[in-house]
This record gives structure tokens, C-alpha cells and sequence, in this order.
């Protein structure tokens, strides 16, 4: 299965200790092979780096690895393929517009029996997977329910989403990171964990390689960040451990929305 990577932070960060810690499970320390890709917002508009070759392999990422670009809001997945090819367009995370918004999206699972259940009659997918077709439709669902103009209370729009998700966790396993550029969700279809770090800062390590990171030399006492993955990262650090159809909203760091989904009929 693929793995999943996020950030939310209420100043523009870098996420290269942690990126540095993913891609190894990208054909080093895990078989996550078939491809790579990390999404940084900046304002509205956001920067996404594609690769189709192992992480653990590629140049592109050894340049994300060694450029510390700020972002409050990044994205990231490391693929194994069981649906599509190894294309760029078969590859995490995936973009669409809403509302003025980037909307940005990856997913770690497999999906079975989907075509006919989660059809889309607005918003495509550009590739095979069924990873974006469900990023489609949950898409399209959002806008049929709120229509065209953007709404007030993004709250009850990632409310949705989450029963939404649930709705697509019928039909295998789905774990989802989703993003405006502003508000950042995960919802956990097996696995998902998270940390939030913030004063006093003390000193981390990787898992995946041998490297320390000391927080306090790179951060200010009010700096928030919250990193979301697959599995932890860091081996001195203790994680939040999410259960099947938990869901978490972040903003700017912050933990601001919770929940346990309640399957709701949305018209499957």
C-alpha cells in the first residue's frame, strides 16, 4: 500500500526532516516504489512536484530534500500501484479547483467494485486510479450540496467530506489527506497518526534513517506544526494513533474539528 504525508502549520515551515524520513520507505526501507509526490501551498496557489521513479531514487527528491521550501499546508504520498499504471497522471497528490481554491488530495487503500458507485458527472479524473475518481466524486458531491457559490462554514463543507469518506470506505480501504490551502483533514480508513509540536520544542529522530533533528534551534516559542503519516516517523516522539473512521481538521496547526463518522445516505 502507499504512504501518506502532511503538514499544517500556523507559519510557513519546512517539511524536509519529515519528507526526509518518507522517502526512504520509497524503495529503501519500504516498497513503495511506484512513484512520489508532494504538494506545498502558498497562499491560494501551490507548488506540486511529480516523479514517477522510487523517492528513495529520484533526483527530484533529493532537491525537495535539500530545498527547504515554507509552506503552512503540504501534501505527500509515496505510491505502490494497484490501480493505473506508473504515470505522472496516476500519480499523488491529485489537484482540482472548487470555489477559487485549490483543492488537494492523496489517498493510501484499494477500492473494489467503485466504478458504478462512486460515477462522476462534472468532475473527471485525468488517469486510471481509483484513488482520483473518489477525489472526483467526493468533489462533485461537495458542490452538489453547496452549490456553486463558496460557503460560509468550511466546518459543515469537511463535515460532508467525512461522511462522504466513510461513504468510499464501504468499498475497501481509504485513508484520506484533502486540502483547501487553508484547511487541512485526514480521515483514517486503517491507518493514520499525527503530532502536533509545539513550545518547548525538544529533539526528534527518524525511524527510517539516521537522522536528528533539534526543534528548538529552528523554531520561535509560538510556532505551531502538526504532521500527519501512514505510520510515525520519529522513534522519540509519541504520535497520535487514529482508529478506523476517525477524522481530524486542521487549520494553521491546530487541531480545530473531530469526529467518528455516521454513515449518511448520500445517494450512492
Amino acid at each position: 500500500m502507499c504512504e501518506l504525508l502532511a503538514m499544517s502549520a500556523n507559519v510557513p515551515t519546512d517539511i524536509v526532516f519529515s519528507f526526509t524520513g518518507l522517502i526512504e520507505r520509497g524503495g529503501n526501507t519500504g516498497p513503495h516504489v511506484d512513484g512520489w509526490g508532494i504538494a506545498f501551498y502558498e497562499g491560494k496557489g501551490n507548488r506540486i512536484f511529480k516523479d514517477v521513479s522510487p523517492s528513495s531514487a529520484s533526483h527530484i527528491a533529493q532537491v525537495i530534500k535539500t530545498y527547504p521550501i515554507k509552506s503552512e499546508a503540504v501534501i505527500s504520498h509515496i505510491r505502490q500501484a494497484n490501480r493505473g499504471g506508473n504515470s505522472l497522471e496516476n500519480t499523488h497528490p491529485f489537484n482540482r479547483v472548487l470555489w477559487g481554491r485549490n483543492w488537494c488530495y492523496a489517498h493510501n487503500g484499494q477500492l473494489s467494485d467503485y466504478v458504478e458507485v462512486i460515477a462522476v458527472k462534472r468532475i473527471f479524473p485525468v488517469g486510471e486510479t481509483d484513488s482520483e475518481l473518489a477525489f472526483c466524486w467526493i468533489l462533485e458531491q461537495v458542490l452538489n450540496k453547496f452549490g456553486e457559490t463558496e460557503p460560509d462554514d468550511y466546518l459543515a463543507v469537511y463535515r460532508y467530506i467525512a461522511t462522504l469518506a466513510d461513504e468510499v470506505r464501504r468499498l475497501g480501504l481509504f485513508n484520506m489527506i484533502i486540502s483547501d490551502g487553508l484547511h487541512l483533514m485526514s480521515f483514517c480508513g486503517n491507518n493514520l497518526c499525527y503530532i502536533t509540536r509545539r513550545a518547548p520544542f525538544g529533539k526528534a529522530t527518524l525511524k527510517d534513517t539516521d537522522v536528528t533533528i533539534d526543534f528548538q534551534k529552528e523554531t520561535t516559542p509560538n510556532d505551531i506544526v502538526t504532521v500527519i503519516a501512514t505510520r510515525p516517523l520519529t522513534k522519540n516522539e509519541e504520535w497520535h494513533i487514529l482508529k478506523p473512521g476517525d477524522w481530524k481538521l486542521f487549520k494553521l496547526g491546530e487541531l480545530v474539528a473531530t469526529g467518528e463518522t455516521v454513515t449518511v445516505d448520500v445517494n450512492l
